[in-house]
């Protein structure tokens, strides 16, 4: 499979768990019985800033083969769109580069001086790990580009290592590699720096798959608090037990609560690449908003 091919397949993986999984926001008995009939709502599945986002990822990939921040930067801002449901701090550090701010100081400047440690960076990125899945080299190298636009925390960048990797691996699943959810774990530990990030994933490896989901979102943190740290654990977790199948990994992940639609499209981004024959079901993917037109360019490996 193609650079591109697995980008879109990511892609694809990415929106639907996105959309879908913004749709089940809402009063908590009631979601609990959606969740537990499987009730699919109806389309039209409208995807959030998880997936505007991942588009200027592919985006850049496709114009220039890596990760080239400044243009990735500038992409944010072109396609910023508030009603995508952005977060404030993004809201207000994009705005700022559409008036010709510079994101090294704006993304450095963020949260008093710290930087963003936020899960946005990790929601974006598995399509990149798709397009790199050879070279983990080179997937570590441009997730770590692809995140310093807006967060230059390193909970923040070390959140995009861990789910560019695990795309990256989740690929090599794809292709008939064989591996437990704990090995799949322990690579995606071996690739990322020493964080709390990493700390989290590393317990991930001793839960095992058959604990209920919604009892390691209680553990691992679900992205109540919409950081890296909370939310990544978690979503490798539900990824790694259920590498074969689309549909169960998005229940598992969906029925953690929490940021539902970041959860998804992290777990949706990467599962699409090992499950294949269980992949992202077609009727999903109509039900949910269609991309821009342009992207059938970009997959055709097209200009425009």
């Amino acid at each position: 499979m193609k650079p591109l091919e697995r980008m879109q397949l990511s892609l694809t993986g990415l929106s639907v768990g996105d959309a879908l999984g913004e749709r089940f926001f809402g009063l908590v008995e009631e979601l609990n019985e959606r969740i537990q009939q499987r009730q699919v709502p109806p389309r039209r599945w409208c995807y959030s800033d998880d997936t505007e986002m991942a588009l200027s990822i592919v985006e850049t990939l496709w114009r220039y083969g890596r990760i080239d921040p400044d243009a990735l930067a500038a992409a944010f801002a072109e396609r910023f769109n508030p009603s995508r449901g952005y977060g404030e701090g993004a809201q207000q550090l994009l705005i700022r580069l559409q008036w010709g701010a510079d994101w090294r100081t704006e993304a450095s400047e963020m949260f008093g001086g710290t930087g963003s440690y936020g899960n946005g960076a990790a929601m974006r990125v598995a399509p990149l790990g798709a397009y790199f899945a050879h070279d983990l080299d080179a997937v570590r190298e441009n997730a770590i580009l692809s995140a310093q636009p807006t967060h230059a925390h390193p909970e923040g960048i070390a959140g995009a290592i861990a789910v560019a990797v695990a795309a990256a691996i989740a690929y090599r699943v794809g292709e008939g590699e064989l591996m437990s959810g704990e090995q799949f774990l322990q690579q995606v530990v071996e690739n990322i720096p020493e964080s709390e990030t990493r700390s989290g994933i590393r317990q991930a490896i001793d839960i095992p798959s058959d604990r209920s989901p919604p009892v390691v979102a209680q553990q691992l943190g679900s992205g109540y608090k919409i950081s890296a740290q909370d939310t990544v654990p978690f979503a490798l977790w539900c990824a790694a037990h259920h590498l074969e199948d689309y549909q169960e990994a998005f229940w598992a992940t969906i029925s953690g609560l929490g940021d539902m639609d970041t959860n998804c499209a992290i777990v949706g981004g990467i599962v699409a690449l090992s499950a294949r024959q269980k992949g992202v079901p077609t009727p999903w993917i109509q039900a949910r908003e269609p991309l821009p037109d342009n992207f059938s360019s970009i997959f055709a490996g097209e200009s425009y």
